[in-house]
């Protein structure tokens, strides 16, 4: 089926560690949207998308503070 994604192994890589910003953001949308862990953020749509998208600029995007 070509329609079908490889599965993404939900592991912690020693390039980015468990405390990696991403991935703390990630565990934490999933939380509080009830989203399966293992959906890509590129799998969002509508609603959720608008919401992962809007936290990932609050949280990730700021610009560094002097």
């Amino acid at each position: 089926m070509a329609d079908e994604k490889p599965k993404v192994l939900n592991e912690i890589s020693e390039g980015t560690g468990q405390f990696d910003n991403r991935f703390v953001l990630w565990r934490r949308f999933c939380a509080e949207t009830g989203t399966p862990i293992e959906t890509l953020p590129s799998d969002l749509t509508g609603e959720a998308r608008e919401k992962w998208e809007k936290l990932k600029d609050e949280r990730l995007h700021k610009p560094a503070e002097e």
